[in-house]
């Protein structure tokens, strides 16, 4: 396979030492039943579902769901709440999405609509138990042409029960995820264009290293003393590089001569504008529109390290809750909640426009040219230069922003992007979204909750907030919105 490239046109990454996590090693799998825009006008909202049960319901009708498992960390104790399906809206997927699902991984109709209730229900079942698994947590996936099969993996053999009773598959691994992830932080500051690319597949409880030169990776795990047992070498025939070249995939410029890709329409305050990769202009950098009018600048960009950027526009352009799907139809973004490994992703390109996928590895590190940037995400969905910056959405989830790859959409590639909630927090941003049910909420005259949770923060999985009176732990990260206040969305929040 070619080496991966950023997709936009110049940057790069670095090595690991994984080491023995808790005695024993053990994973889990989840196992869920399976059924065999124009920037210039203003967005029209989708019908909003009448009730949040009536969502629920209607999603898990529709994709024929059923967790295994007799535990409560899959089963909703409290009946009137939504699901995670309802939740991330997955019954409501334009045609246009699921068209290229079933295009692009092979899936019949049944099965597209199937695996994005699956996926939903999945992300918020993994994140329950890697909360519950703590230090012993190895990762977690999904498999099946409908995901119907959550795997759990962690290296404490007392976890196993705990797993199944979540509703997943448990496996036992000998390396947690913390210990693979300091590995590759390792690796990651003394590598180079010849090994350009590190992650962890937890399928396989390993870090592997991609190099582009015979020897290049052996040298790496040498030089930092990495146990080459938890690591795999695989042999990749190019380096990454950008993909140069307010809708989410339409086309930009910069200063009248590069192009890119919007990513996600957002707004600060009363100002419209986009996120973006960092790669495709730095602070100040002038851009133009699709159609070559006069559109912003560049208000702030980090590259490499990370790549992300994003755009502030003049007045003529608003913001649009909307990525440019197949044929130029628009596919609306209701949150930005990260999907699993093995979730499908689809991405938006101003230069080979609407292709799907799936994440493989969050949390790689790649080395362009440029230098290294880390915590993006590796997915199978192929790019060409000019898709840089583009949109990465699962279902109606914002997922992130092309950062580089690998190959082509002849023969297809690999495929990094930036995580889109980074940038929302490190820009204070907020996700342009639209069609979302408030949900119940205080009635009029009703006394505001109170507590620390705020929509329009971004909150990380881990994270803690007060609510109505109530401690809640994040299971999910995501950007906070109204209607998604903790007791009213089980998939993202749990009561601690």
């Amino acid at each position: 396979m070619n080496a991966p490239r950023p997709c936009a046109g110049r940057r790069t990454a670095p090595g690991i030492t994984p080491g023995q996590g808790s005695t024993g090693s053990s994973r889990t799998t989840v196992r869920i039943s399976t059924v065999s825009a124009d920037p210039h006008r203003k967005p029209r909202r989708s019908p909003m579902p009448k009730r949040h049960a009536r969502a629920a319901c209607t999603a898990l009708a529709a994709a024929g769901l059923l967790l295994a498992g007799t535990g409560g960390a899959i089963a909703d104790s409290a009946p009137a709440a939504p699901s995670a399906a309802a939740t991330l809206r997955t019954a409501d997927a334009p045609p246009e999405l699921l068209a290229a699902m079933q295009r692009d991984l092979g899936l019949t109709p049944t099965q597209a609509k199937a695996r994005l209730a699956h996926e939903a229900e999945a992300g918020a079942a993994a994140a329950r138990l890697r909360d519950r698994l703590g230090t012993a947590f190895a990762g977690a996936w999904v498999d099946g042409a409908d995901a119907g099969t959550l795997t759990v993996a962690t290296t404490r053999a007392a976890d196993t029960a705990a797993i199944r009773a979540g509703g997943a598959r448990a496996k036992l691994v000998g390396r947690t995820l913390a210990d693979l992830d300091a590995a590759r932080a390792a690796l990651d500051r003394a590598a180079g264009p010849a090994t350009p690319v590190r992650y962890v597949d937890p399928r396989s409880n390993t870090l592997v290293v991609e190099e582009a030169e015979a020897g290049a990776a052996a040298a790496l795990l040498a030089a930092t003393g990495t146990d080459p047992a938890g690591v795999t070498v695989v042999r990749t025939a190019g380096a990454p590089r950008p993909l140069y070249d307010l809708r989410g995939g339409d086309a930009y410029y910069m200063n009248g001569s590069g192009r890119c890709s919007v990513g996600f329409p957002v707004t600060k305050g009363s100002v419209n504008g986009f996120a973006t990769a960092g790669h495709c202009g730095r602070a100040g950098t002038g851009t133009s529109g699709f159609n070559q009018v006069a559109q912003g600048s560049f208000q702030a960009s980090v590259f490499p390290g990370n790549d992300m950027a994003w755009v502030a526009a003049n007045t003529q352009w608003t913001a649009t809750p909307y990525v440019k799907g197949s044929g130029g139809a628009n596919v609306q973004v209701t949150g930005s909640v990260l999907q699993p490994v093995g979730a499908s992703v689809c991405r938006s390109g101003s230069t080979t426009g609407w292709h799907c996928g799936t994440i493989q590895q969050h949390d790689t590190s790649v080395t362009y040219p440029e230098g290294t940037i880390s915590g993006v995400t590796r997915t199978t969905v192929c790019a060409e230069p000019g898709d840089s910056g583009g949109s990465y959405i699962s279902g109606s989830q914002a997922q992130g922003v092309t950062s580089g790859g690998s190959g082509n959409c002849s023969g297809g590639g690999t495929t990094f992007f930036q995580p889109l909630n980074p940038i929302l927090s490190a820009y204070g941003l907020t996700l342009k979204v639209g069609g979302s049910d408030p949900g119940p909420g205080p009635g009029p005259g009703d006394p505001e909750p109170g507590g620390t949770w705020k929509a329009g923060t971004v909150y990380a999985a881990g994270a803690t907030v007060t609510y109505g009176g109530s401690a809640y732990r994040c299971l999910q990260g995501h950007q906070a919105q109204t209607g998604w206040e903790p007791p009213n969305v089980p998939a993202l929040w749990q009561r601690v």
